[in-house]
C-alpha cells in the first residue's frame, strides 16, 4: 500500500544527482507484428503486491531524451509504484517518423494509420505487467506528447487502465466520437505550446468529463511543447510532483 512516506519520498528522489538515480532493474519484450519492443522496469523498493505505471514517450524515441523520462520512473518508484519504460515504436515506425526523411503533414498521417496499433502493443505491455506475481492489478498510463496521444487512445479502449496522465497531447481525432469511458486523468500543457496546441489538451479533458470520468487540466502560463524535459526548469518538478500525487492517489491499494 502506498503511504504518505512513500509518496514524499518520490518527491526527494527528483532531488538526487543524477549519479544517485535509479537505473532500470529489468529489461523484457512485448510482441509488436514481427518485431519484440523493450520494456524497462524500474522497481519500487518495497516488498509485496504494488501497483504500476508504463509511460509512453513521444515521437522522438527515448534515448534523445531517456534522463527527463527516468525523472518520472525514479519518482513513481521511490513512492511504490512499479514504473515501466516501453519501447512502443518498431523500425519501421522510427523510419516514418524521423523528421529527417518525412515531413511533418507526412508523420501526421502516419500517426493517424498508427494509433491502434500502438494501442494493441501498449495493452500487451498491460496484460504481462498485470500478470506478474508482484501486481497489485493497478495499472496507470503516463504518456508525452505522440505518446500522450496513444496513452490516452489506450485507455478509452483498455478499462483495466485505471488512471491516466497525459502531457501535451490529446486524442487521435478519429476516436473522438467513439469515446465511450475514460479512467480518472490529469493532463499537462503549456499555454505557448506550437506543436500541439492547448485546444487538444483542453478537448480530451472535456471529452473525459463528457463521459463521468475526473478529469484535472493543469496549463503552465509561457511553456512550450516539452518544458518538463529540462532539467532546471522548475516547472519539471512540478509537473513531475503533480503527476506523481496524481498516480499515488488513484492507484493506492
Amino acid at each position: 500500500m502506498i503511504t504518505r512516506r512513500m509518496a514524499m519520498a518520490s518527491l526527494a528522489a527528483l532531488l538526487l544527482p543524477a549519479t544517485a538515480r535509479s537505473a532500470p532493474n529489468e529489461q523484457f519484450s512485448v510482441a509488436a507484428g514481427n518485431e519484440s519492443l523493450p520494456v524497462l522496469r524500474y522497481a519500487a523498493k518495497v516488498t509485496g503486491k504494488r501497483p504500476a505505471v508504463i509511460l509512453l514517450h513521444g515521437s522522438r524515441g527515448i534515448e534523445l531524451r531517456r534522463r527527463a523520462y527516468e525523472r518520472y520512473a525514479d519518482a513513481l518508484s521511490a513512492g511504490g509504484i512499479d514504473a515501466y519504460l516501453l519501447h512502443y515504436m518498431t523500425t519501421t515506425d522510427t523510419a516514418a517518423l524521423d523528421p529527417k526523411t518525412s515531413t511533418q503533414a507526412n508523420r501526421k498521417a502516419y500517426d493517424t494509420g498508427r494509433f491502434d496499433g500502438w494501442s494493441d502493443t501498449v495493452s500487451a505491455a498491460i496484460t504481462t505487467i498485470l500478470g506478474r506475481p508482484d501486481s497489485s492489478g493497478h495499472i496507470g498510463l503516463l504518456g508525452f506528447s505522440l505518446g500522450g496521444f496513444i496513452a490516452a487512445n489506450t485507455a478509452a479502449r483498455d478499462e483495466r487502465v485505471a488512471a491516466l496522465a497525459v502531457l501535451y497531447a490529446g486524442l487521435p481525432d478519429a476516436m473522438a466520437s467513439k469515446i465511450r469511458h475514460l479512467p480518472p486523468m490529469i493532463e499537462l500543457h503549456g499555454e505557448a505550446d506550437r506543436n500541439v496546441p492547448i485546444a487538444n489538451g483542453k478537448k480530451l479533458i472535456a471529452l473525459a468529463r463528457s463521459v463521468g470520468a475526473e478529469a484535472e487540466f493543469v496549463p503552465y502560463p509561457d511553456k512550450a511543447h516539452g518544458f518538463d524535459l529540462s532539467d532546471t526548469n522548475p516547472a519539471t518538478f512540478d509537473a513531475i510532483g503533480r503527476v506523481t500525487r496524481f498516480f499515488h492517489s488513484r492507484l493506492a491499494a
